[in-house]
């Protein structure tokens, strides 16, 4: 009898305990399913979910405020995500908020996040369609770092390249380094560029103190000069018996062209004029004359 009591008292500890373990195990996965407290919906329409999956979190400023509910593919470049969402939250979610796709540290599950929207906007309601941001995919990632490497490849296939004709003397920077007659060579170049840089300036200095300018002066006043002188010599041998037929050739030439020049310009003047009064008449001709009625 004593052995059929004991077995009956164990039995109920373990039940209960089976019983409160279950219990315990139900209100945790409804809390954190949001099956027992007070939800709302909002829903987010991705090109690609990246991985998301129904169950996993939804975040607002680093809390966890819901869950996914449903992963839902409309077309084959639109997923519709359902959100479950806790009551409380509702407030601080704005009609601007964004939802993106993240992951929860380097290789954890993939979590949604909601960024905060503006603070005068209005909260979101239920069932309410939020704004999102296309989901950073680990294959443009890798692509990317692929593409750095490769090209941190090439410019290290370049230096090196470089440092071996630096070595081997190819180069004007590496006989500029290394090649003694080169480098004797530039040092010349920049010594005679400095010495007309210097005579240079002494030459601006005398411009600037006024003894070219006036030798310059000099110098327009003997070419003046010597035009005036040029241009009475030139009507003295007008006025010279000996010359004097010459110009006055040259200027019965010079007339006898203008007059011809003056001819054709008159002749062009009256064949226009006669073209004119030609179209007049022909114009004039082609005009019906009307029949006046009798009895006017």
């Amino acid at each position: 009898m004593r052995k059929e009591s004991g077995f009956t008292w164990k039995l109920g500890i373990f039940v209960i305990l089976g019983l409160v373990l279950f219990v315990s195990t139900i209100y945790f996965v409804g809390k954190q399913k949001n099956i027992f407290g007070n939800t709302f919906h909002l829903k987010a329409l991705f090109k690609t979910v990246s991985g998301l999956k129904v169950g996993n979190n939804v975040r607002f400023s680093g809390i966890n405020i819901g869950n996914v509910n449903e992963v839902e593919l409309l077309t084959d470049t639109s997923v519709m995500v359902d959100l479950v969402i806790r009551k409380k939250y509702q407030e601080f979610i704005k009609k601007d908020a964004r939802a993106s796709i993240g992951s929860d540290g380097l290789m954890g599950d993939k979590v949604l996040t909601i960024s905060p929207g503006t603070s005068d906007k209005s909260p979101v309601n239920n069932g309410d369609i939020i704004l999102t941001k296309n989901a950073i995919e680990m294959e443009d990632v890798m692509l990317s770092a692929k593409t750095s490497v490769d090209n941190a490849g090439i410019i290290t296939a370049q230096l090196a390249e470089f440092t071996t004709k630096m070595n081997t003397g190819n180069g004007a920077l590496s006989k500029l380094i290394s090649d003694e007659k080169f480098s004797n060579s530039l040092q010349s170049t920049l010594v005679n560029l400095q010495t007309a840089s210097n005579e240079f300036a002494v030459f601006t200095a005398k411009l600037n103190s006024g003894g070219l300018s006036e030798s310059l002066d000099t110098t327009m006043r003997n070419i003046q000069g010597a035009t005036k002188g040029l241009n009475e010599n030139m009507e003295a041998a007008k006025s010279n018996i000996l010359l004097k037929g010459f110009f006055n050739k040259k200027k019965k030439a010079e007339a006898k062209k203008a007059a011809e020049l003056k001819k054709e310009e008159d002749k062009r003047i009256k064949q226009q004029l006669k073209f004119t009064a030609d179209s007049i008449k022909n114009a004039t001709l082609i005009i019906p004359v009307k029949k006046i009625p009798e009895g006017l």
